[in-house]
């Protein structure tokens, strides 16, 4: 497929499509803006978009949320659903971060009453949880016979030793535990680099963020979820760490022979994958499973250290302090799913790599006291702007109920170190009233607001498209990065 043969089409205001051509066996669906569509068209995530349409068994069409961006094999912001009978499951329709997500923590302070606490707050969640790159000590090292619970519990390990409550795991998605994990699927080296860091922070993107409840959109929707104007919440932003990074690593290297072994006529061998059932698929869905358990277990470890770290901050006690969980939300996971596919419902494997899962109002799959409203969709932006609460709609159907993830890199990291040098970006947020501590220099430079889209522009495009309905907006006070 070479590069002249790429056609983009509009379909709608917010809708575009790569029509089928070559080896694609579904069009390209892409959703976005005028803005940001000159920026996507400036890498190469629109040729990853045509790529995935050509893997064997493909639904539908391949993805691309506003927010896209080059990645691995698939693009940063991709969706493809894959029949379970025909169809493949690719590392790279994961990603490196395995369960990267974000976890939304609300409390009863008021912006107004604590905003000149919140340099003490951040100072606090630095010196409590564990950042950086290789950070570890978050709980102290876990024994292998523990960790193995870990990676088949999940978020319930960490409930059932008084780091949270039941009503935690009612509020993170699949309950904070994805069924089929094995831990005998993982190697030594991804347990061992796993064992250290449970409750850790890490670097990168990955960041805690107290925030204020800056605007409310949807009334209904926001009392639901127990968010109110001048709110202060909290937010966790943070994946697998170096346990997730090791399995893709691992996988990589079993899914290049298995996509010879079943000659697979793939575009790009960082597409390499092995049909759903075969032993490797198993494998890798085993593997991926158990590091996203991983994941969901070390926010949930991480929101206990970070509440009791405010609550020693503030002086206040635990019902003072008021958190309690809103939503967790996977980004990058591979997930079997029951969605209506030509008018009948199936089971499909559903790859969503810097996607959200958008359940609408009424689905089986969301606790009694969000059914009627619908799935709480947590969106983070950069450090220096705004986030958004958002929940998904009856038509998000049309994505096989996802939606964006975030504001999406329009800088390399090594582009941003470069547009940051001379800078003091922590003294420039500083002066917007917003208090940012590191391990460091570096990080803060990588993920300097100037790196990112407009994560409103993003989420306008998906609320707009009526796949993904503003709830509330957050606007950061303190952040801490690894």
């Amino acid at each position: 497929m070479g590069e002249m043969e790429l056609e983009l089409k509009r379909i709608d205001r917010w809708r575009w499509e790569i029509p089928m051509t070559g080896r694609m066996r579904v069009p390209g669906r892409v959703y976005a803006s005028d803005a940001l569509i000159s920026d996507i068209r400036g890498d190469q995530s629109l040729r990853q978009v045509a790529n995935v349409a050509c893997m064997p068994g493909i639904i539908g069409y391949s993805f691309a949320m506003p927010d896209i961006h080059f990645g691995y094999g698939f693009p940063i912001g991709g969706v493809a659903a894959m029949d379970t009978d025909e169809g493949l499951i690719s590392p790279g329709g994961v990603g490196y971060d395995i369960n990267c997500g974000v976890r939304l923590v609300r409390t009863k302070l008021a912006e107004a009453e604590f905003a000149h606490r919140v340099g003490d707050m951040v100072k606090a969640l630095f010196a409590s949880v564990p950042c950086g790159v290789g950070s570890s000590g978050g709980i102290g090292t876990v024994s292998h016979a523990e960790e193995r619970k870990i990676l088949t519990k999940g978020a319930r390990w960490a409930v059932e030793r008084g780091m949270g409550s039941p009503g935690d795991l009612d509020h993170t998605e699949e309950g904070g535990c994805l069924a089929g994990a094995d831990a005998a699927a993982i190697s030594e080296r991804a347990a061992r680099r796993g064992s250290e860091q449970v409750g850790t922070l890490g670097s990168g993107n990955h960041f805690l963020e107290i925030a204020k409840v800056d605007e409310i959109f949807d009334e209904r929707a926001a009392m639901a979820f127990g968010l109110w104007r001048g709110q202060l919440v909290l937010q966790i932003h943070c994946g697998s760490r170096g346990l997730g990074h090791q399995v893709c690593t691992d996988y990589i290297k079993t899914m290049l022979e298995a996509a010879r072994r079943y000659g697979l006529d793939l575009p790009d061998r960082q597409l390499c994958a092995a049909p759903v059932k075969s032993d490797e698929g198993r494998r890798y869905f085993a593997a991926m499973a158990a590091a996203a358990n991983y994941a969901w277990n070390n926010r949930q470890v991480i929101m206990h250290l970070a509440v009791e770290a405010l609550e020693r901050a503030l002086g206040i006690s635990p019902r003072e302090l008021g958190a309690g969980l809103v939503w967790d939300v996977a980004h990058n996971i591979a997930k079997f799913e029951t969605h209506t596919v030509d008018g009948v419902s199936r089971s499909v494997l559903i790859h969503r790599k810097g996607a959200t899962r958008a359940f609408g109002p009424g689905h089986g799959g969301l606790p009694a006291d969000y059914a009627t409203v619908g799935q709480p969709v947590l969106i983070p932006g950069d450090m220096g702007r705004q986030s958004f609460v958002c929940v998904g709609t009856d038509a998000a159907g049309e994505t096989f109920a996802s939606t964006c993830h975030g504001a999406g890199r329009v800088m390399s990291r090594k582009a941003a170190r470069g547009s940051a040098r001379g800078r003091d970006i922590v003294k420039e947020l500083g002066k917007r009233g917003i208090h940012v501590m590191a391990r460091g220099r570096g990080t803060v430079e990588e993920e300097m607001p100037d790196a990112y889209k407009d994560v409103a522009e993003v989420v306008g495009v998906m609320h707009e498209a009526g796949i993904s309905s503003r709830v509330a907006r957050l606007v950061p006070l303190g952040v801490v990065k690894g």
